[in-house]
């Protein structure tokens, strides 16, 4: 593993070597083990989408690790400016020893890998959200004590997470089934791959999704950047909130969301609570699974 642009490069054997990493480093953690393998190392922090857990996790993981962030917003950078991103990748290589970016375009990651000379970790692009689900395994793992054999309900948006949980859980020997609305399905290539690995089923029918479910996920109905788009949203996903409902008919499932959540929409705030402690591990577990992913690629 080079770099973390998308689940779908990575083996199931590569997965478990992170999950299992970053079990160990929240261990060590939680009992004051201070290691730091990337002590004098620097992580160039590109934001071109504003964040609050990715920013805090990469930045306190990498001073963790004995290492420091550097921020770098796109609006205040060359970057911003319309600098070529071949030119940032080849100018960043030469300061850092790594580099994460949250972007639009999952083409702005992909080129930045092939010019760069560092790793390159995706922060977020808009077709997937590595980090996130790789926590989110964690979070489940520990939870059920397994992967392999559970049954993951995804219910919502087609997005970057939909298009993550599905790869992520199904290279990990879950299978998967997935309700989105007409016009909202992730994306093709995931389906196809989704297809090819079986274990999946896809409907715009979330209580087919969620029957006999070890793990319900969701998340907002309109995204950062999607804002124009909220109204129309709204309606169309007005049937795919996870409720008292949909819970009951899953096997006493576990719930994961990505956060923020806009409880009262895909998610009610009495389900939401009740899964907090659920919801909050995954939250923490952001912080766990980069620094394993940032030791893996960087150390």
């Amino acid at each position: 593993m080079r770099h973390l642009l998308k689940l779908l490069d990575l083996t199931t054997g590569e997965i478990t070597e992170i999950l299992d990493l970053a079990d160990k480093l929240k261990a060590e953690h939680k009992a004051g083990i201070n290691r730091e393998p990337l002590k004098g190392k620097t992580l160039a922090m590109i934001f071109e989408k504003n964040s609050t857990r990715t920013r805090v996790s990469f930045e306190t993981g990498i001073y963790q690790l004995g290492g420091q962030g550097i921020f770098l917003s796109g609006s205040e950078s060359q970057i911003g400016r319309g600098e070529p991103i071949q030119d940032t990748a080849r100018v960043l290589s030469r300061y850092c020893d790594g580099i994460m970016i949250r972007t639009f375009a999952q083409k702005t990651v992909e080129d930045l890998a092939r010019w760069a000379s560092v790793p390159i970790i995706n922060g977020l692009t808009d077709f997937a959200h590595p980090c996130q689900v790789l926590a989110d395994l964690q979070t489940i793992r520990e939870y059920k004590g397994t992967l392999a054999g559970l049954k993951v309900a995804y219910i919502g948006d087609g997005n970057n997470m939909a298009n993550s949980v599905i790869v992520g859980a199904l290279k990990c020997g879950m299978s998967v089934s997935a309700a989105c609305p007409q016009g909202y399905e992730p994306s093709q290539i995931v389906l196809e791959f989704a297809t090819l690995c079986g274990g999946f089923e896809f409907s715009g029918n979330i209580r087919k999704a969620a029957e006999g479910a070890d793990v319900v996920f969701t998340d907002v109905w309109a995204s950062m950047g999607m804002e124009k788009e909220a109204a129309a949203r709204k309606k169309a996903f007005a049937g795919y909130r996870v409720d008292d409902s949909i819970m009951q008919l899953t096997n006493n499932a576990m719930v994961q969301h990505c956060l923020p959540a806009h409880r009262g929409e895909e998610i009610t705030d009495e389900v939401f609570e009740a899964h907090a402690d659920e919801i909050f591990d995954e939250a923490e577990n952001r912080l766990h699974a980069q620094k394993a992913v940032m030791e893996l690629l960087m150390g």
